[in-house]
C-alpha cells in the first residue's frame, strides 16, 4: 500500500514545475498568436444605397405644373464665407475661407476653393473667386463687418473713443 501513495519530496516540486511551464507555454502561444495576427480595423462601412435622383420638372407635372423655371442650384454667395486676409500689392496672398458650413482653411492665390471655384486674387477685405486663375470673376465675397460697426464697443475702444488711454481703460461689465 505504500508504493501507491508515494508522499516523496519530489512530487510537489515537479508538478509545481509542471504548471509553469505550461502557463510559460500558453504565454509565448497567446502572444504569437496575437502579434501575428492582422491589425483589428474598424467595422466595414455600412452599405448605404445612393440617393434617389429626383427631376425637379416631374415633380411638378406630377402636382400638375405646365412649367417649371425654379433652379436648384445652391447659392454660391451662401456657401463660401471670408474669415480672413493675407493681401500684399500684387494682389497675391491667402485667405481663410470657410466652405459650406465646415471649419475654415487657407487657400492660397490660385488654388481650388470648393467645386469649380479658385481663389483668384485677395484683397483688404475681400477674396475674389473665379472657375480660373485667368477667368472672368464669378463671386466676390466680403469680410463680415468688424464689431464696431455693429455698435457694440469693447472697454478700450471706448476708453479710446472718448479719448483716454485704451491701455488703463476701465473695465466694465456688459449690461
Amino acid at each position: 500500500m505504500s508504493a501507491i501513495l508515494d508522499t516523496s519530496p519530489r512530487w510537489p516540486a515537479a508538478l509545481g514545475t509542471t504548471v509553469v511551464w505550461a502557463l510559460a507555454a500558453a504565454s509565448v502561444i497567446f502572444w504569437g498568436l496575437r502579434l501575428a495576427a492582422p491589425p483589428e480595423s474598424a467595422a466595414p462601412p455600412a452599405l448605404v444605397a445612393p440617393p434617389v435622383a429626383v427631376d425637379p420638372a416631374e415633380v411638378a407635372k406630377a402636382f400638375g405644373a405646365t412649367t417649371v423655371q425654379a433652379t436648384l442650384t445652391p447659392d454660391a454667395g451662401n456657401r463660401f464665407v471670408l474669415m480672413g486676409v493675407i493681401a500684399d500689392g500684387d494682389q497675391r496672398g491667402a485667405a481663410l475661407v470657410a466652405v459650406d458650413g465646415k471649419p475654415p482653411r487657407p487657400y492660397r492665390v490660385g488654388q481650388q476653393v470648393g467645386d469649380g471655384y479658385v481663389l483668384q486674387s485677395v484683397d483688404v477685405r475681400a477674396a475674389r473667386l473665379g472657375a480660373g486663375p485667368d477667368t472672368p470673376t464669378l463671386l466676390t465675397i466680403q469680410m463680415p463687418k468688424p464689431a464696431s460697426a455693429t455698435g457694440v464697443m469693447t472697454a478700450s475702444q471706448r476708453a479710446a473713443a472718448a479719448g483716454g488711454s485704451p491701455r488703463f481703460a476701465p473695465v466694465t461689465a456688459p449690461r
